[in-house]
């Protein structure tokens, strides 16, 4: 049986207003047109619904034994075709899966967190950590957010580039290039280098610009994560060359010097991506402009500003 959902809305309308001309006028439909739906609804259910007693109508007893049902239904119907947009934080229960880079979960994840749980304390953020692999967790609903340097290609993908910053050269204090005067391309490609890589790559678009200069440089090892490399370069002459923003703070606890790259190089960039399934979900939404906001600091113009005026006042 092939059923029309108009005619719930109008047994709900028939059963309220007790009258056809009534539930016509709560419709916005004609009487005529309420009178043949009133027909259809007869056939359907086998019951005459409303039945005549002088002037008025009366429902039947099967019409007053379902009412409530049919009420209930059609707010269901309404419900998952219509859904409410508005958003209550305050009893908001959900738990989200990021899988961001772990830099990024260091430098930004406290501030989305103390965010999150400032206006939603039923939320709860599941970080974990990246896969060596491409995996398909996001196209799957496994993890809602991602964070990191990868830009997605997949068309269900949604990509949003939320910061971005310049490279640097981090080596130990009292390295030979510390000294110089101004670092130079060719002494740069001279030195012996660790590149941070979670797939182990031993080469990436440094190597590129470098081959543009005529220059190669001799990468001796990898590491997956800035911090791990970090612990080569504190003993030993190599070098690391990393985004400014995630590793500004860890290097300058450790004590490494950090040095600009002597040649021209794209901006390192920080995308937050996420499947399209979740485009208009206002709770996903709702984090996705926290974890922008946590993560715009990032950008080299926010970096100078904090250096420039760390208590956050303008200076004059």
């Amino acid at each position: 049986m092939q059923l029309d959902l108009n005619l719930l809305a109008a047994l709900d309308a028939l059963l309220e207003e007790g009258s056809v001309a009534g539930a016509a006028e709560r419709l916005h439909v004609t009487a005529p047109a309420m009178s043949r739906s009133l027909g259809r609804i007869r056939r359907t259910t086998g019951d005459q619904i409303l039945v005549r007693t002088g002037r008025t109508m009366a429902p039947t007893p099967y019409a007053i034994a379902v009412r409530e049902q049919v009420h209930e239904l059609l707010q269901q119907v309404h419900g998952v075709l219509a859904p409410s947009r508005e958003l209550d934080l305050t009893t908001l229960e959900r738990t989200f899966t990021l899988r961001w880079h772990d830099s990024l979960v260091a430098l930004s994840g406290p501030a989305l967190l103390a965010a999150v749980r400032k206006q939603a304390p039923g939320v709860r953020l599941r970080f974990i950590a990246e896969s060596s692999i491409d995996t398909p967790e996001l196209q799957r609903g496994e993890v809602d957010l991602e964070a990191n340097a990868n830009r997605p290609t997949a068309p269900d993908i949604r990509v949003d580039r939320v910061a971005e910053t310049q490279h640097v050269i981090v080596a130990r204090q009292d390295h030979p290039l510390t000294r110089a005067k101004a670092v130079t391309a060719a002494q740069y490609a001279a030195a012996e280098h660790i590149t941070v890589s979670r797939r182990g790559r031993l080469g990436n678009a440094l190597d590129d610009a470098l081959a543009r200069l005529g220059l190669t440089r001799r990468v001796v090892a990898t590491a997956p994560t800035e911090s791990t490399a970090f612990e080569f370069v504190r003993g030993s002459d190599l070098l690391v060359t990393a985004p400014e923003s995630t590793t500004r703070a860890t290097a300058t606890a450790l004590g490494l010097a950090l040095l600009p790259l002597p040649f021209e190089l794209p901006s390192a960039a920080v995308y937050l991506s996420w499947h399209q399934r979740y485009d208009t979900d206002p709770a996903h939404v709702w984090l996705r402009d926290l974890a922008r906001t946590a993560l715009a600091p990032l950008t080299d113009s926010h970096l100078r500003e904090s250096q420039e005026h760390p208590s956050g006042r303008t200076s004059r």
